[in-house]
């Protein structure tokens, strides 16, 4: 299982994901699920990958391929795609053939061959966009009115967002609402798992303004939770 969360906001994006797979009890590994595509001053392009791993590999393989390959063009490469919306028509189509692909082999064996994704980026001239991206290639894009996006785990980290995120809300209170909802959802499913990884893009800073890695002993995130979890026991007593 995963959790990966894109707030779009008019300061910029927040993006954040985990790094668990789960392929049973005993099968349990850690797999990054978000990848950056930039060229300063150009573009940047970051992708959140969820569900079966063959197939979001794959798809970023061959993506990878298309804008390595010297006759790419801006029909085939995601790094000359002329604006973001062409970027989340292009991984969709991808996505979809994959999966069509691998469904073959793995209706064989009763595995779900499922997998989602999230896009996000902005390109030169263009505004910053946020789509989710389903395992039959269509999509949808993120809204003033709804300006986040998740997959996989998500109903644990939903109710935050819902309370604390709109257009207007500032990076730094973004930061700590993604990874708040992510801590809920660490609390809550065993199924997702540290380290995390982090990406924040200014709006039309067209490259990545903050990228880190969580880990599982990192002071600052085991503090925010810790606080957190105080907080909402205060809050239960003090009502009546």
């Amino acid at each position: 299982m995963t959790y990966c969360v894109g707030l779009l906001l008019n300061a910029g994006l927040v993006l954040l994901s985990d790094t668990r797979t789960n392929a049973g009890l005993d099968n349990i590994s850690t797999y990054r699920k978000m990848f950056t595509f930039e060229e300063p001053g150009e573009r940047v392009i970051v992708m959140m990958t969820a569900g079966n791993l063959s197939v979001t590999q794959t798809t970023l393989a061959r993506l990878a391929e298309d804008i390595n390959n010297p006759d790419a063009t801006h029909e085939t490469s995601i790094m000359k795609a002329e604006n973001m919306l062409d970027v989340a028509t292009m991984v969709g189509e991808m996505l979809s053939r994959v999966t069509a692909e691998t469904k073959v082999r793995m209706d064989r064996m009763n595995q779900s061959a499922s997998a989602s994704m999230i896009v996000a980026g902005q390109r030169k001239g263009g505004r910053m966009r946020l789509f989710l991206i389903y395992p039959e290639g269509n999509f949808i894009e993120a809204t003033e009115d709804t300006p986040y996006l998740q997959i996989g785990e998500h109903k644990y980290g939903k109710p935050i967002l819902d309370r604390v995120i709109s257009a207007d809300t500032p990076l730094e209170d973004a930061r700590k609402a993604a990874l708040l909802s992510m801590d809920s959802t660490l609390r809550s499913n065993l199924s997702v798992g540290m380290p995390l990884d982090m990406v924040v893009i200014e709006t039309d800073a067209l490259r990545i303004t903050e990228q880190r890695r969580i880990e599982a002993n990192d002071e600052k995130f085991a503090a925010m939770s810790a606080a957190w979890s105080q907080a909402l026991r205060d809050a239960f007593t003090q009502i009546k």
